[in-house]
């Protein structure tokens, strides 16, 4: 009877053991991974993969290996809740996105209702922190900070030349416009046209007829590379000659792609390249290995997953929420994109938004060149 009740115990340990040792992490990662913002899709879903290699290669997360579930939100709200609450049902815990404004602010509120714990590397409405969900961060800046940064560049280097302001009409594209457009009223700057296109759209004529009859200099662009690009390319061959101002979605080298030789000039807000950082150079070589460029928000979205991981280590617990409330301790983290430490809100406590123009590189191709 002893002998049996021993091998009942050592069953069970070895059971226990193993069921440890073959624990597994669920993550997902969601944006546009097809349809025309599946450059930034890319960038997301590269730079969540690379960050998951690494760290499981390096004994994951607490001895748990990470395993990863891909979702196509297409950029659209609708299909951004569809992805989610297939990610409730998979048992994800973790997630990487969403990319858009728009679509993240209904998906985080699946995702606070099911435990899960989400970080944006890319989605800066300031309203989605502003909600007070426990369970939404981001690694990357918000519109009121990059549109004030936007307006003081324009107040002071164009503050007597005719300034349009142009949005998508979407949650990212209008909010940024407006945060810009509020700098510029502070610094007495009125803009001849204020316009609303749809996201999606491919001829511009009407409103290049607008900006001709209004005489603008510069046009202000708060959309994506999709429809920025397409509005340069028609401009140009309109005759139009006005400069484009915008944000960081057109961060991407298939804005120059889409738009054509006339992008050459435009001038864009984003973050001090982190590329370029010390930090991130041994990843950056792997990106480069494999054939990819780690532009915009693939470095963000490395550095969502080191966060995830880092706050798992300081609450010693793999608890989506018992690591949300470590995260806001406001300790930095160390990351590819440098340290990085969060308020009570889920925002990074240090903005860094800087000015970049769009030129030829060395390689002869154009793409955007920090100031």
């Amino acid at each position: 009877m002893k002998k049996l009740l021993l091998s009942s115990i050592a069953l069970g340990a070895i059971l226990a053991f193993s069921g440890v040792a073959n624990a597994q992490i669920k993550f997902g990662v969601a944006g546009p991974i097809t349809g025309p913002n599946a450059a930034f899709g890319a960038q997301l879903k590269n730079g969540t993969e690379q960050a998951i290699e690494d760290i499981n290669a390096a004994g994951g997360i607490l001895g748990q290996k990470i395993v990863l579930s891909i979702g196509d939100d297409v950029s659209d709200p609708k299909q951004g809740v569809s992805v989610a609450n297939k990610f409730v049902g998979d048992g994800v815990k973790f997630v990487v996105g969403h990319f858009n404004s728009g679509v993240t602010m209904p998906a985080s509120e699946v995702y606070a209702e099911n435990g899960i714990l989400m970080i944006s590397p890319s989605a800066t409405n300031p309203k989605i922190t502003e909600r007070g969900l426990w369970n939404t961060f981001r690694t990357c800046g918000r519109d009121d900070q990059q549109g004030e940064v936007a307006a003081a560049y324009i107040a002071k280097n164009f503050k007597d030349k005719k300034i349009a302001v142009i949005h998508d009409k979407t949650t990212y594209g209008q909010g940024l416009a407006d945060e810009t457009r509020k700098g510029l009223t502070k610094a007495g700057i009125k803009d001849v046209l204020y316009e609303g296109i749809n996201a999606g759209e491919k001829d511009f004529s009407a409103l290049i007829s607008k900006i001709k009859s209004v005489g603008a200099d510069y046009i202000y662009w708060g959309g994506l590379h999709t429809e920025g690009g397409l509005i340069v390319r028609q401009m140009r061959d309109q005759g139009v000659k006005a400069v484009l101002i915008s944000g960081d979605g057109i961060t991407t080298d298939e804005f120059a792609t889409i738009g054509g030789p006339g992008v050459e000039g435009t001038l864009m807000t984003f973050p001090p390249d982190p590329q370029k950082r010390p930090e991130a150079a041994a990843v950056v070589k792997k990106f480069a290995a494999k054939n990819f460029k780690p532009e915009a928000y693939t470095l963000y979205s490395y550095a969502a997953v080191q966060v995830m991981a880092e706050g798992a280590k300081r609450a010693n617990s793999v608890d989506p929420k018992k690591i949300a409330d470590a995260l806001k301790g406001g300790q930095p983290v160390k990351t590819v994109i440098g340290d990085l430490a969060f308020d009570k809100k889920g925002d990074i406590t240090r903005p860094d938004y800087t000015m970049y123009t769009w030129k030829k590189g060395a390689d002869g191709k154009v793409t955007y060149i920090e100031n």
